[in-house]
């Protein structure tokens, strides 16, 4: 049960206004997407998944059970379908058999997470012998900027980690690889120094309706950002796949 085509993934972008406000959605989808193996994958553990739904489009067929600390995300539409379980819980404490799933995601979790290495502990046991961990963090290179002269609108870096719940700015990637214990298969960094300025513009302290026309107005060089993108020029973000090994 192989993944979804990259067009038909990007298709179903979750994020309100996925072209201007949510394009930096559509960055993160394309580099997941980059980095997640072509393997027949059936049942998907996915950490955090909220009403995103994003491990359920990316492998279209395979049983996917979205474990998430908030009972409400438990009504949206994503959740309501036949192949995906969406179960209340803590990542810290996952409620299943060792050696359950195929595959792990976490998709912008590991940061807000203060025992990120239980999280992972846990993971790697309820994942069986040559499956797939699937990851997207900010980096090292998390920041705003263009901050010098958007001050004035935007939050600072600490209001906007609250905002967020992040415990942690983000992971440098050997970082992460120390956290996993596993080499990385490969990575796909997003939201770069083009892209992340319609970003920034969308997380502003602008009304809604000024951060979408700045979004709309510097589209233009946000698309030419996306495609002139590869997986190994810098970014804020990163997407990347690991494996694990033996029993462990």
């Amino acid at each position: 049960m192989c993944k979804a085509t990259l067009n038909r993934f990007l298709t179903n972008n979750p994020f309100y206004s996925p072209l201007t406000q949510g394009f930096f959605y559509r960055e993160k989808m394309r580099a997941i997407h980059r980095v997640a193996p072509e393997k027949n994958l059936l049942e998907i553990l996915e950490v955090g998944g909220g009403k995103s739904g994003l491990t359920a489009l990316l492998y279209p067929e395979a049983r996917v059970a979205n474990l998430d600390l908030s009972y409400e995300y438990s009504r949206a539409p994503c959740n309501q379908e036949e192949r995906v379980r969406f179960i209340c819980g803590d990542g810290i404490h996952l409620p299943f058999k060792n050696q359950s799933f195929d595959a792990v995601t976490l998709f912008d979790v590991l940061e807000h997470m203060p025992n990120h290495k239980k999280a992972v502990s846990e993971v790697m046991r309820v994942l069986r012998p040559g499956g797939f961990i699937l990851v997207s963090t900010p980096n090292k290179n998390w920041r705003f900027p263009y901050y010098g002269f958007m001050e004035s609108f935007c939050p600072s870096d600490t209001e906007i980690m609250a905002e967020w719940g992040h415990v942690r700015r983000g992971y440098a990637l050997v970082k992460l690889q120390e956290l996993i214990g596993l080499p990385c298969l490969d990575y796909a960094n997003f939201i770069n120094p083009f892209t992340v300025l319609c970003h920034d513009f969308a997380w502003s302290n602008l009304s809604s309706i000024q951060r979408e026309f700045f979004c709309v107005m510097l589209s233009p060089l946000t698309w030419l950002g996306y495609y002139l993108h590869k997986p190994e020029t810098i970014g804020t973000e990163t997407a990347s796949v690991w494996q694990k090994v033996g029993d462990r």
